[in-house]
């Protein structure tokens, strides 16, 4: 980037010197020019208002305006008299652009180049009061015969300000770059350092996508050690169980027993793998991914009702109350929601307690609540309650089978759907969790 730019800079500096010799020499041949044609036309007022065109033939008139050519027209356009060159040698003159307004308008102007000579004539025209015209005439250079004269002056300004821009191209180059390079370096103390305004924003989105990624390291790591920790136990168990039936140290019920937790150990594993890949998939699903028409009562009814042998067998209550709303959604992903919902609100609910699901539609909005009357949780447990892997109570949640990725697996699909989700909950008085979907509503 920094030769771009100091390319770019010496490139503009080279072009803005050219540029600028250019116009400045235009200027001055321009005023040049007007200053030649001033001249002449005093020189042709001085020679009317003398007495020295009264004698043609004086020999004195080449001493005295010996810088200018003077000639002497007829209103017939004949040569009368001529400084430099024998009349009888001349056209007529009338065809002169210069001659005409000196006629018509009582005097006139023009510059002609000589492709012999290769230089401009001025010529300057007035019209005298015997009726013929004057003409003083002078031989003077071009633009390019003026610009070729200053040519070594203006090389050796040209290469001057060239090496000047160059340097000081490398300096702005170094001076706008300094912030970038400090900000590629350290860019979470930028708050410190001078940035341009207009890379703040810039540099705001670097760093909070820098915080981002290390957030992310962050919880996959700790994700990567609860999931390498919670394997642990019931593959420790399985490992322990086999063991003493392999050795012979279990027999009869012992063994039935001991098969039994390899079993149990073995649904708990299944689930947190199975689990562990669900989150895993939904973190990968797209915001963005179309949704079909579903009728969010008739899937919590469903779930209901598979739940109900569940429930039955911790002694708790599973109804439901509401009415048909339907939304844009992934039936699967509803599913998942509200079976992870009902079983938390059973696994952590008291013998003849109660989970109840309310589907109902709020203006524009559809509500989904499942409202339990459990062991509730603390306040200062609130906030963590969706984190990975987080129990409230770790004992209760293993003695259910709990993997402590059901409410995680929840807020993923609350996120991936564009819902809102928010807890109530108080010590033993119950939780209460409350899913709107707004933008997927249908009326």
């Amino acid at each position: 980037m920094k030769r771009k730019i100091n390319r770019q800079l010496i490139l503009i500096s080279f072009m803005a010197v050219v540029i600028t010799l250019f116009l400045i020499t235009t200027v001055f041949y321009r005023i040049f020019q007007s200053q030649v044609l001033d001249d002449l036309r005093i020189y042709g007022e001085v020679i009317s208002e003398s007495h020295i065109l009264e004698n043609a033939c004086n020999k004195d008139y080449g001493e005295a305006f010996h810088q200018v050519r003077t000639t002497v027209i007829g209103p017939d356009g004949k040569v009368i008299y001529d400084s430099d060159v024998n009349v009888g040698a001349l056209d007529n003159h009338m065809e002169r652009p210069e001659i005409q307004a000196a006629f018509q308008d009582g005097q006139g102007q023009s510059i002609r180049r000589s492709s012999t000579m290769h230089q401009n004539t001025y010529y300057y025209t007035l019209r005298l009061a015997d009726g013929n015209v004057l003409r003083v005439s002078r031989k003077a250079h071009n633009i390019w015969s003026i610009l070729s004269s200053f040519l070594p002056v203006l090389g050796v300004v040209t290469g001057a300000l060239f090496v000047l821009c160059m340097v000081l191209s490398r300096y702005l180059t170094k001076s706008l770059t300094a912030p970038i390079e400090r900000m590629a370096k350290d860019i979470s103390h930028m708050e410190e350092d001078k940035v341009y305004e207009e890379l703040w924003p810039f540099v705001q989105t670097i760093r909070r996508q820098h915080e981002e990624i290390l957030e992310s390291a962050s919880m996959r790591q700790e994700f990567t050690a609860n999931v390498s920790h919670e394997l642990k136990t019931p593959l420790a168990a399985i490992s322990g169980y086999s063991e003493l039936i392999e050795n012979g140290m279990a027999s009869g019920e012992d063994a039935v027993r001991f098969a039994a937790g390899i079993r149990q150990s073995a649904d708990r594993l299944l689930t947190l793998i199975n689990d562990t890949i669900r989150l895993s998939e939904l973190d990968t699903v797209s915001k963005e991914t179309a949704f079909e028409q579903v009728d969010l009562y008739e899937i919590a009814r469903d779930s209901v009702e598979m739940l109900q042998i569940r429930a039955e067998e911790r002694d708790v209550r599973l109804s439901l109350e509401g009415g048909s709303c339907k939304i844009l959604g992934d039936r699967q992903m509803m599913e998942e929601l509200l079976y992870n919902l009902c079983d938390n609100g059973m696994s952590y609910n008291v013998p003849g307690g109660s989970v109840l699901v309310s589907v109902k539609r709020d203006e524009n909005a559809a509500v989904l609540r499942v409202k339990d009357t459990g062991i509730g949780i603390p306040k200062a447990c609130q906030d963590r309650i969706f984190e990975r892997f987080y129990r409230v109570d770790k004992s209760r949640s293993k003695s259910t089978g709990g993997t402590g990725l059901g409410l995680a697996i929840v807020k993923h699909i609350v996120a991936v759907l564009q819902a809102e989700i928010s807890l109530t909950s108080e010590e033993n008085q119950g939780t209460e969790v409350t899913v709107i979907f707004r933008q997927s509503a249908l009326s």
